[in-house]
């Protein structure tokens, strides 16, 4: 079978390397034309440590090839995963207009029996909708199957979710679709769970909304930990020691963000309301994450006397380290506060960008931490990239206008921080 991916960001560029990468012949499908010559170079668009290598040595092989040309794509290739982006509409519910794209350009371009296999998250009920939209745009009847097959991948560990996941899900209404996906997957030796296509497309929300309850659960308990004088990373230790709770997600900080987390929470709780059902948990979850980078923001505040004509120095923009992923970044409201608040700030991120417009012209963005922490009367750092952890904070004190720390990730150790001369503020640290 030739596998064809249709779409070719985050999520289609690491299924197009999985599937390279376990010996199956893989067009990845874009109509953005820029995109895919740099494809064609093995040269990536996003920040994905390992992937770009993995995907260079694929197409020098053969093995991976990119496009523009959907009939051609869409004619010769016998699977078809739908890889394409599905954002937020302004009531929170997914835009599904890709995934219809998508839909009616294998209908219009397909010359035989094809499988379509939905990869991007997708609402409870998408299955059924792309069978309909492919059947109304055919210009002939022509056989096909449509499952699911959600992803399970952390920004910044793609390639070793894809290539070692801990589960394969697969969402089928019948026996044929069932087993020409698994016979995609003979290689890997993780459970597969086959479910009815409704219930895929649920196991993926459901997953993504519990890891982000785990992550707000965690920031609620910090903001006890402060008042009772207790360590929030002590207690996390302690929790995951039970194999029940796990020690996964359980760091306090400045909240989840990222393309999956808020996404996938916000739909999962508008999918509950349209059909007459409270979440009211998750929307609890949705709440404190709003509110979560706001905590660290009256720490330093109620420290400098305010904002206004203070320097602050931001370390970290992207939502997590080893990815340039700045959507839902909470480093982006702290930085939208301070300077709302009159502060000057100074950003330094090994990676990420600030987006585009005037919104972010008074940031000065620096090449290197330095030059960020130079004369700054306050350091937030919202990213826990390692590099940071590498820095000698006891010589970069001398470049700070006043050693006021403020760990967003609880990165550095406390109390060696404060033994070293800094005010030393964490999430949940006990002071």
């Amino acid at each position: 079978m030739k596998i064809l991916i249709v779409g070719t960001g985050y999520v289609g560029a690491t299924t197009a390397m999985v599937f390279a990468e376990t010996g199956w012949q893989v067009t990845g499908l874009d109509v953005d034309a820029g995109k895919i010559e740099r494809l064609k170079e093995g040269r990536l668009h996003f920040h994905e440590p390992g992937l770009e290598e993995l995907i260079a040595e694929h197409v020098r092989s053969g093995r991976l090839q990119f496009t523009t040309d959907k009939a051609a794509a869409i004619a010769g290739h016998d699977v078809i995963f739908i890889c394409v982006g599905t954002p937020s509409g302004a009531d929170g519910s997914a835009d599904l207009r890709y995934v219809r794209q998508a839909a009616e350009d294998i209908a219009r371009h397909m010359d035989g029996y094809k499988l379509v296999v939905t990869k991007s998250t997708v609402p409870v009920g998408t299955q059924e909708r792309i069978k309909a939209w492919i059947a109304e745009a055919q210009p002939a009847p022509l056989p096909f199957d449509v499952a699911s097959n959600p992803e399970f991948l952390r920004e910044g560990k793609a390639v070793e979710d894809a290539l070692r996941p801990d589960r394969i899900v697969i969402g089928a209404d019948g026996r044929r679709a069932a087993e020409r996906l698994k016979s995609l997957y003979v290689s890997f030796a993780c459970p597969q769970l086959v479910t009815a296509p409704r219930t895929a497309e649920l196991i993926k929300y459901a997953s993504n909304s519990f890891l982000a309850t785990k992550i707000s659960f965690m920031n609620e308990l910090a903001k006890l930990c402060d008042k009772l004088e207790v360590n929030v990373s002590e207690v996390a230790e302690g929790m995951g020691l039970d194999p029940r709770i796990g020690p996964s997600f359980l760091q306090a900080g400045l909240g989840y963000g990222g393309s999956c987390f808020p996404k996938d929470v916000s739909e999962l709780v508008g999918a509950a309301r349209k059909n007459d059902a409270d979440l009211r948990i998750l929307e609890q979850v949705m709440d404190v994450n709003r509110t979560q980078s706001a905590y660290l923001l009256d720490k330093a505040r109620l420290r400098l006397g305010g904002f206004a004509g203070r320097t602050v120095a931001v370390l970290g923009l992207a939502f997590k380290p080893d990815t340039d992923d700045i959507r839902e970044a909470p480093a982006l409201r702290i930085i939208d506060r301070l300077l709302r608040e009159g502060a000057d700030v100074r950003l330094y991120d090994p990676v990420a960008s600030l987006p585009g417009g005037a919104d972010y012209r008074a940031v000065a963005v620096c090449e290197e931490a330095e030059d960020a922490l130079r004369d700054a009367d306050a350091v937030m750092l919202c990213t826990e990239w390692p590099a940071f952890g590498r820095i000698d904070w006891e010589e970069a004190k001398r470049l700070l206008g006043q050693p006021n720390f403020f760990d967003g990730r609880n990165m550095l150790d406390a109390e060696r921080m404060r033994r070293i001369g800094y005010y030393y503020q964490g999430i949940g640290s006990g002071y």
